[in-house]
């Protein structure tokens, strides 16, 4: 087939508009699992400080004699913990003729790029909380570093060959991966347990996600009738101990599963995600984004965490 003499076609036109649609696409996720799952707290120092405190061991010959005199028992002061700010910030410039310009999906440049900064602040946040990030105290030319989840679990903890527990200024030390199995989950729950904590929560990345599904107790998959399906994941762990949610999370290592109280952490906020203005410097309009904040974690004995993970 051949086009006839003289045809002018859409290649030859000039003045053909662009169909640009109004839609902008956007399926990458801000979902803030641990975020939103633990406390908030109010910071008033670049050094957050708090308390935590042990009862007496359980006595089972605690029995005295009538008529006994009066002995004072040991007591033990309690332990004193600290954690650091730290600030995290986004930083947006937009000239003065991309923010006033027609454009498709948006009227404001400057409006729309602030959104999506203040949604990636908050990945970057989640994903530090969580991180084996070590603390550092800073100066005038060191940021200061808040310690990670990762680098507070001591008490009860499945680590692999060669991984050890961190400090309040040295992150864990990573050790060999293996896969995550039932008997992992369960023995260090009972250490938790056997300590005092009542976990509530199994915070997971994506590929050990779908590894607790396959656990045995997800042997068994379910097909609701009424609206054919099927169902074949594991939403909650009834343990010996107690009923454990299982919550997927992007930002963190997936290496690491998180098994956590959130009664006993907290998000603690020198500066709560704030928004200014910056100096004009030319035909730009410019925007500072910017939280201070730390990892409040009242005492690591209600967490546990099951570490160096295979990941695929």
């Amino acid at each position: 087939m051949a086009q006839p003499t003289n045809t002018f076609s859409a290649f030859d036109g000039i003045g053909n508009k662009e169909d640009l649609s109004e839609l902008i696409a956007n399926v990458d996720p801000y979902d803030t699992p641990f975020m939103s799952l633990v406390r908030t707290e109010t910071a008033k120092a670049t050094l957050k400080e708090w308390q935590s405190d042990t009862l007496d061991a359980a006595d089972g010959a605690n029995a005295v004699i009538e008529g006994d005199d009066a002995t004072g028992d040991a007591i033990t002061a309690t332990t004193r913990l600290r954690n650091t700010l730290q600030t995290s910030d986004k930083v947006v410039i937009v000239t003065t003729i991309q923010d006033r310009v027609d454009k498709a999906g948006r009227s404001s440049e400057l409006a729309y790029q602030i959104m999506k900064k203040g949604k990636a602040l908050k990945k970057d946040m989640e994903t530090i909380l969580l991180s084996n990030q070590a603390r550092v105290a800073g100066n005038d030319t060191t940021a200061r570093l808040l310690r990670g989840m990762e680098a507070w679990y001591s008490s009860n903890t499945s680590r692999g060959a060669g991984g050890a527990a961190g400090g309040d200024l040295t992150a864990a030390t990573d050790g060999t991966q293996r896969a995550l199995t039932e008997s992992l989950l369960k023995t260090v729950l009972q250490t938790a347990y056997t300590n005092g904590g009542n976990i509530k929560y199994a915070m997971a990345g994506p590929f050990n996600r779908t590894q607790i599904s396959a656990f045995t107790a997800g042997a068994t998959k379910f097909y609701n009738v009424q609206d054919r399906r099927l169902i074949a994941t594991v939403t909650a762990l009834e343990t010996d101990f107690h009923v454990l949610k299982i919550v997927p999370n992007r930002w963190q290592r997936d290496r690491t599963l998180h098994l956590i109280d959130p009664e006993y952490a907290a998000v603690a906020w020198l500066e709560p995600i704030t928004m200014q203005e910056l100096a004009v410097t030319g035909l730009t309009k410019k925007r500072q984004i910017w939280g201070s904040y730390t990892l409040q974690v009242d005492t690591e004995k209600a967490h546990a965490v099951v570490a160096d993970l295979t990941t695929s």
